[in-house]
């Protein structure tokens, strides 16, 4: 492990989430970057079941990161602080917090199939939230493996930039190193885990990296300001139009910005392409001081701010995952939940390995920790300074879209069942319980089967409870197709003393898209503006449940054109309840339609099943978007009900002898039939 001195102990943070597909090598990426930098003395192995990061048994059973997990190590003289994300869509929500507090991020592509669906989906993510990233291409040593084909995927799905700065030395099987296009050095990797060697460019792929250099240095001039005015004054007889160091900066400020995309390669399963992914982090990702400041500068000197985005359950207490944006936070400190207004105590700061824990005394601005003593805090609340208060943007949960009904095998269980239920959705805000009114039974609701099955089983393992879960269901929408103009409503009450009074007029059309737009153009003050927004909020009340079966209602336009009160039994309570029954009796004069959940199912499996799996896709009423043949498989992308997809893996291995493998992501909602 290498040292350098560098002047501002926050210039030398990186704090970075590994983002990728589900079986990209993510998780084998962490384990390696761990062990190459001393942090842990062994490699750690997906299928062996001994990764530091997927330490929770069901992510060892299933092979997958299911949560997310946090690590640190050090490289070059910096800290780098670490999120292992998971890859699975149905655990997306898991991602967008990690997103939330991190300041750079690795993608990671398989170098055979490239762009995935839940690639372009963290990556869109990552984009919402400004992160700027590295791309590592893995897998190189596989079969069919090309870094041209993978840069060729993100530069049209993805981000228009990529810029590859390596070159691979060999293929397939015998892919054993890279050629660096910045520093023009090959670096080679010997077998047996042997560290990585530093040698000239082999002379038969010299021309190959001269060309490849000289494509790097006009995209990056065409880009970048600084390096376009070098490029332009170099003379040809130079041999490099930029100079090493001028397009070290470059890549760095183009990073940042988000103007362009560093690509490199490896095969992380081999040790190979790792130390180099690294350099990359440390050169081209952001520190803390290199993000826009949230609410405060960076300053360990400065009043406390932190973003709590995790809450976990441990057998050491309850654990509150925070990220430092400025201030210190000492053991014992008073912090303030300034969402709430409540004051807790930080009896003891963490710092993280995964399920290891070091107790530290105090945490500084870009610091990733875990707090205990925090009794009441949940995921998104801004804690900060009592004495200073700040609220930050916390990350919005997902909707969710699938529910089983779930209860106590046993009866005296049943308390317990419902403090297990309110814990699980403590720690992962995606999943949402409710009772249904119609039946009494208690609705677990989350982001796709398996996200279920995951929270039943840690019912199960976690609180020792023996559950019943019901078949999975889909959480169904309503719409209004056509519109009515001029419901008038009239709420009158009187029950002794003051009395309520409210009449509002109302138009309901149609909206583009999802959601729901409220406006007024009542004049001459006939509604105040205070009894408008409670009229408002009264339409949002009636959206709970709409009048074909209860569903949540979406994709309306409600405007108030009209209305009266009464000098002395209006008020907001009155104009509220109009606006909620009103819109009620506007949407039972409506056309509506029922919308379904719809997925985006991209299914591999070999060329000779290609009819079985389309004829089934037709069958699972889905629509083809997409075919592409590839090294002997094809690649089906469908838009299919979500309630289609329950049970399909079953059915595709039966379908492709037990070859196919599918991924399915949520896309919005359509009507249903």
């Amino acid at each position: 492990m290498r040292t350098r001195v560098v002047a501002d102990p926050l210039a030398t943070v990186r704090n970075l989430g590994v983002l990728a597909h589900v079986d990209a090598g993510k998780t084998t990426v962490t384990e390696r970057i761990l062990y190459l930098t001393g942090a842990t003395y062994k490699r750690g192995e997906v299928h062996d079941g001994t990764t530091v990061t997927d330490f929770d048994p069901q992510e060892r059973d299933r092979g997958i990161t299911i949560f997310a997990a946090a690590v640190s190590c050090d490289w070059d003289g910096h800290r780098i602080n670490l999120i292992d994300t998971p890859g699975h869509v149905d655990f997306s929500d898991e991602v967008e917090r990690s997103l939330r507090v991190l300041d750079g991020a690795v993608a990671v592509f398989d170098g055979v199939a490239g762009v995935e669906p839940q690639s372009e989906s963290v990556w869109r993510r990552a984009d919402r939230h400004g992160v700027p990233r590295v791309a590592f291409v893995n897998k190189m040593d596989r079969a069919g493996a090309d870094l041209d084909a993978v840069v060729a995927s993100i530069r049209a799905r993805l981000h228009p930039a990529p810029l590859p700065v390596q070159l691979p030395i060999g293929a397939e099987d015998g892919f054993r190193g890279v050629v660096d296009l910045v520093r023009m050095r090959a670096l080679v990797w010997d077998g047996g885990g042997a560290p990585m060697r530093e040698e000239p460019v082999p002379e038969e792929l010299l021309p190959e990296a001269r060309r490849r250099r000289g494509l790097l240095e006009e995209t990056v001039a065409g880009l970048h300001p600084g390096a376009l005015e070098e490029f332009c004054v170099t003379p040809a007889s130079a041999g490099a139009a930029l100079s090493d160091e001028t397009l070290a900066l470059a890549l760095r400020e183009l990073t940042l910005s988000g103007a362009g995309v560093v690509v490199l390669c490896g095969a992380a399963y081999r040790d190979r392409g790792v130390e180099p992914l690294l350099d990359a982090v440390v050169a081209y990702l952001p520190s803390p001081l290199d993000v826009p400041a949230a609410a405060r500068a960076a300053d360990p000197a400065a009043p406390l701010v932190a973003l709590a985005f995790k809450v976990s359950a441990t057998a050491t207490g309850r654990l509150t995952y925070v990220r430092l944006y400025a201030g210190t936070l000492r053991k014992g400190d008073a912090v303030l939940d300034a969402g709430v207004g409540r004051v807790e105590r930080a009896g003891r700061i963490l710092r993280v390995q995964a399920d290891r824990h070091a107790e530290v005394d105090r945490a500084v601005a870009g610091d990733i920790v875990a707090l205990v003593g925090l009794k009441a805090a949940r995921a998104g609340a801004t804690l900060c300074a009592p004495g200073s208060p700040v609220v930050l943007e916390p990350p919005s949960p997902a909707e969710p879209v699938v529910s089983v009904a779930v209860e106590a095998r046993r009866s005296a269980d049943a308390g317990r069942l419902a403090a297990a239920l309110a814990r699980l959705t403590e720690e992962d805000p995606s999943l949402s319980v409710r009772a249904d009114a119609e039946t009494g039974q208690t609705l677990l609701s989350g982001m796709g089967e398996l996200h279920l099955e995951v929270a039943a089983e840690k019912l199960r393992r976690d609180h020792g409870l023996a559950v019943a879960v019901g078949r999975p269901q889909v959480a169904y929408r309503e719409t209004v197709v056509r519109g009515v103009r001029g419901v008038l409503y009239r709420h009158v009450k009187q029950d002794g003393g003051a009395g309520q009074f409210a009449h509002v007029v109302l138009d309901v059309e149609p909206l583009d898209g999802d959601g729901f737009a409220f406006g007024s153009s009542v004049t001459g003050g006939r509604v105040p503006r205070e009894y408008v927004r409670a009229v408002e909020a009264g339409c949002r009340d009636a959206l709970a449940a709409g009048p074909l079966g209860g569903h949540p209602v979406t994709g309306l336009r409600v405007t108030l054109t009209d209305g009266a009160t009464h000098p002395k039994d209006s008020s907001e309570l009155a104009f509220r309840a109009a606006g909620r029954l009103g819109l009620r009796a506007a949407l039972a004069a409506c056309a509506m339609a029922l919308l379904e959940p719809v997925a985006e199912v991209t299914v591999t499996a070999p060329d000779e099943t290609a009819g079985a799996v389309l004829g089934d896709l037709a069958a699972r009423r889905g629509r083809v978007t997409g075919s592409v043949a590839r090294a002997g498989t094809v690649v089906v992308t469908a838009t299919v009900p979500l309630a289609e997809v329950f049970g399909y893996a079953t059915r595709l291995r039966g379908r492709t002898h037990g070859h196919g493998t599918f991924t399915a992501r949520p896309a919005g909602y359509a009507p249903a039939p």
